[in-house]
């Protein structure tokens, strides 16, 4: 494990959020509170969104366009109206001619810094065990 996935570990578990804490509802049941957070980042760009907000602070449209690079204008303004709605992102409009708006993240959407990491962690480990996994399925089924 690497360094970075190995501290990711030890924050999750020390901090409390690791396994066995109450999830607010039956575990993965259809009332959870777990799979509102697993909802929220299902989305291809929302995380990646989240994450150069975090790193970045407040910008605006072009300029996460210009830093996250392959999301066409209309798939980011629908994902970040997607974060608006979920209460991550906020939008502030200035009256200024022609017209600005940037977006920051609330303290919900700078919360979910942590298990953005801790999954770009296990990515970092398991990414290939799991495209070498699809791989061998792939003469006999098509991916969802």
């Amino acid at each position: 494990m690497s360094d970075t996935a190995m501290a990711v570990a030890v924050d999750v578990e020390a901090d409390g959020h690791g396994l066995g804490e109450d999830l607010g509802g039956a575990e993965y049941a259809a009332d959870c509170q777990a799979r509102v957070a697993f909802e929220v980042l299902s989305n291809r760009w929302d995380s990646v969104i989240v994450y150069v907000l975090a790193e970045n602070g407040p910008m605006r449209p072009r300029a996460l366009i210009t830093r996250i690079g392959g999301i066409s204008p209309k798939v980011l303004n629908e994902a970040l109206r997607r974060l608006e709605y979920n209460g991550l992102v906020a939008r502030r409009a200035y009256a200024e001619a022609p017209p600005r708006v940037d977006y920051s993240l609330t303290e919900a959407g700078l919360a979910l810094l942590g298990p953005i990491r801790a999954m770009g962690a296990w990515a970092g480990r398991y990414t290939e065990a799991v495209l070498a996994a699809q791989a061998r399925f792939a003469p006999h089924v098509t991916a969802p």
